[in-house]
């Protein structure tokens, strides 16, 4: 019963979530729907929610896929009822309602969104302020004392910046001829910075401390005795973290990236990937009219901040009878006199003006009818200006964007296993540039004095991208929250009107090359450009999923990645698509898969020590079985073109809420509080995936098998089973013949099972060796050559 309810849960996530999606907007019609449609007002604009959906029934379920509708990453079903979280309109949420599809909560609304677009600038705002010039630093004390049988160096220091959690203070002092230095740690109460302090054993006293600021402010103090009477107790290991404080655009994730590597140049570089961005820019448009049937769409030829924005068009009547059409150029001023009758009344349609408009101001914009509407109607006088419509300040750049690469590493020669984080390949998901940038403030900051740490900077080479699509992040920041894809237009001329502004772009999370869309994959559109999850007009058409791959394929010693979403808390990995047949990309072998899950139990662990958080076993495996197919995905691309363990982190686990007595979903851009905690316990995450990474790169240990059960006589068909001493392939022949890399594998017996059994109804002898994920093989057997170490049983039956 409870598998037969598992895979119908799957068959339902996959019935929702199979397509692509688009957010609908009223009256938007296609050219063949809208040619014999009378004329209409243009429709407005719609402000934008997200919601929980109850969906009742199939008939319900293929109308949601019908209308298109954005999903969210979470879903769930109960008692027969799927719910799902949707990006919706007022207009959407009529129709659907009509459906029998209800609104069981609304998570977010725009006003909502817009206080955390306003409480995210006050923070902005704040930190410049803070951080403007160079940091005052007073040290309060600057103490040793010695507790049992251990000397410690206790300091506590304040800076003028200190509300900022991006300032960092450095002690450095002397302990037997030899420099020493260390992170302070930060500490807050009622969220008002109290001081930096720093507790750790010292071999020997040091006569002074020295504590500098990464803004420039530094101070000297003796070290002196403390004398008190109460003296503290044996310290934890000394570890420092928190430094971020709000949500951070692109452009200030890559200024503290800079910093960083400003700051350590020993152990960081940054990468600047070849692949640019299309950049945060659109060409400037009006839509002249009111009506559907007689507007005219007009789009600049050059980006509007580079001269589109100042394009102004006017549509008049010259008041003389029987005037012609005609079309006057001056300077960035379009006239249009239109053409009229013997009473001087206009008789030029949208469409005669379109045509104009294209002959004799082709240097300046082209121009459509309304959506590909036929245009027969007579246009009015009217004026208008182009703009681009982007609400971001001039001091965000509207270049094409150079997506960048945080790399840690002692060495960074390519001769330490490499891993590599990378974030917000949607970008409405603003805590998971944060992950990225917090873990990389940990890896550095307690690089001197924290062993673990030390030892991971030490034999890694670890590649950090804090936001993948910089474009869409600058969008979602200051014109749409809700953004997912990046900016690129391939819609036609029926789809580039303003209206669709929130809808272009390309999901960068379904363009990949593997399980994609374009073979059949399920899971994205290669059709609907206005689809939340559209793949692009090609495999691999965008400069975004061109970097992820250029990384991989530039640097070989990559060999673990986590691809960092948000939100509901999911943790994943391939294979994360399948097709028509809900057949899957091939699922990992029985071995790869358990070291999936042994990875799993040490990641998921390092989450909950932040706060308590589960991310639950129902949310945790391969995608589509907690989930739902996601063609053309990155981490298939890692995982089955390059040979990398990839995994996806699906930030922002539901809460429980006491009052009310049920799980409540964070959304993409929770209030900063709750947004902080979730960077906090998923860069306790990621670091916890480079620990796996670094264990894995230090077992040089094969492992060792047995088939169960092994060599003996028996009276019928019997089932063998193999028992591994840690999680390893099995590779095996059953007729004799020696084993290699292309034999067969044992896989799973089925979706969340063990391994398969071998069922033997007949005499036979079973050849087998055994892989871990080091790539260390069982008694150092070598496949490629004509040895004979190999496992060997032979089941005899009667």
């Amino acid at each position: 019963m409870v598998k037969k309810k598992w895979k119908r849960n799957l068959m339902l996530m996959s019935a929702i979530t199979g397509l692509g999606f688009t957010t609908l907007y009223p009256g938007l019609t296609t050219k063949t729907q809208a040619s014999g449609l009378p004329d209409q007002p243009l429709p407005k604009e719609e402000s934008v929610s997200v919601v929980q959906l109850e969906v009742p029934n199939q008939k319900a379920k293929d109308k949601l896929l019908e209308l298109g509708i954005d999903l969210a990453h979470r879903a769930s079903e109960h008692s027969g009822i799927l719910e799902v979280d949707a990006v919706v309109t007022p207009t959407e949420l009529a129709m659907l309602k009509t459906f029998g599809i209800k609104v069981k909560d609304t998570l977010i609304t725009e006003k909502e969104w817009k206080a955390r677009t306003a409480e995210r600038q006050t923070a902005v705002q704040q930190e410049a302020n803070l951080t403007a010039a160079e940091d005052s630093v007073k040290i309060l004390r600057a103490n040793y004392y010695t507790n049992q049988s251990e000397t410690f160096l206790y300091v506590e220091a304040k800076t003028s910046a200190g509300a900022a959690a991006s300032t960092a203070l450095t002690a450095t002092w002397t302990e037997n001829g030899v420099e020493k230095s260390a992170t302070l740690e930060r500490f807050e109460d009622a969220n008002q910075y109290m001081y930096h302090f720093l507790e750790i054993p010292v071999s020997s006293i040091p006569s002074s401390v020295k504590i500098t600021s990464n803004l420039g402010g530094f101070a000297v103090s003796s070290v002196t005795e403390w004398l008190g009477v109460d003296k503290p107790g044996s310290p934890k290991k000394h570890y420092v973290k928190d430094f971020v404080d709000h949500y951070m655009a692109p452009a200030e994730l890559y200024e503290r990236a800079n910093k960083l590597a400003k700051e350590f140049p020993d152990l960081v570089e940054i990468i600047d990937m070849p692949n640019k961005t299309n950049g945060y820019r659109r060409l400037a448009q009006a839509t002249v009219g009111s009506s559907t049937n007689s507007s005219v769409v007009i789009t600049s030829k050059v980006w509007g901040h580079e001269g589109g924005n100042d394009i102004s068009v006017e549509f008049r009547n010259p008041e003389i009878s029987d005037s012609p059409l005609k079309v006057t150029i001056d300077g960035k001023k379009i006239l249009v006199d239109l053409a009229t009758d013997s009473s001087a009344k206009v008789t030029s349609t949208a469409k005669q003006v379109v045509d104009a408009l294209n002959s004799d101001a082709k240097e300046l914009v082209s121009a459509t009818t309304y959506r590909g509407i036929a245009g027969a109607e007579t246009v009015s006088p009217a004026t208008a200006t182009l703009t681009d419509g982007l609400k971001a300040p001039a001091s965000v750049s509207r270049d094409p964007f150079t997506v960048k690469a945080i790399r840690i590493g002692k060495h960074r020669d390519g001769s330490k296993p490499g891993v590599l984080g990378y974030a917000q390949e949607h970008a409405r998901e603003w805590v998971t540039p944060l992950v990225t940038i917090e873990t990389a403030e940990r890896l550095l900051r307690n690089y001197a004095y924290n062993g673990e740490t030390k030892k991971l900077v030490d034999n890694l080479d670890i590649f950090l991208v804090p936001t993948v699509n910089p474009d869409g992040a600058n969008y979602s920041f200051y014109d749409y929250n809700m953004q997912r894809k990046n900016m690129t237009n391939y819609c036609g001329q029926d789809k580039s009107d303003q209206g669709f502004r929130n809808s272009w772009g390309v999901d960068i999370n379904r363009n990949h090359s593997v399980g994609s869309a374009f073979d059949g994959y399920v899971g994205a559109s290669t059709t609907n450009c206005t689809s939340s999850t559209y793949a692009g007009p090609s495999e691999t058409s965008e400069p975004e999923a061109k970097n992820i791959v250029w990384l991989a394929d530039k640097f070989s010693n990559i060999k673990f990645a986590m691809n960092i979403h948000s939100y509901g808390g999911y943790f994943m990995w391939s294979p994360g698509a399948y097709d028509a047949n809900r057949t899957t990309l091939p699922r990992p072998t029985a071995g790869e898969e358990a070291f999936y899950w042994a990875a799993s139990d040490t990641i998921l662990n390092d989450i909950q020590d932040h706060r308590g958080t589960v991310i639950l076993p129902s949310r945790t495996g391969p995608v589509p079985d907690v989930l739902y197919s996601a063609a053309g995905n990155s981490a298939d691309y890692l995982w089955y073109a390059k040979g990398i363990y990839a995994w996806d982190f699906e930030v922002g686990a539901d809460l429980w809420n006491k009052d009310r007595q049920r799980w409540e979903a964070v959304g993409f851009q929770p209030a900063f509080s709750e947004g902080h905690e979730e960077a906090m316990e998923f860069a306790n995450g990621l670091i916890g995936m480079i620990k796996v990474a670094y264990n894995n790169s230090k077992d040089h240990q094969p492992p060792s098998s047995k088939a169960v059960p092994g060599n003996g006589k028996f009276s019928g068909p019997v089932e063998v089973s193999f028992e591994t001493s840690e999680a390893a392939t099995i590779y095996y022949t059953l007729d004799g013949r020696r084993p290699t890399f292309e034999s067969e594998k044992i896989k799973l017996s089925g979706i969340r099972e063990d391994a398969e059994t071998l069922k033997v109804d007949k005499t036979t002898t079973i050849n087998w060796f055994a892989v871990d994920a080091a790539g260390n093989i069982e008694k150092n057997y070598n496949p490629l050559s004509k040895g004979n170490n190999f496992n060997s049983v032979t089941l005899t039956i009667k």
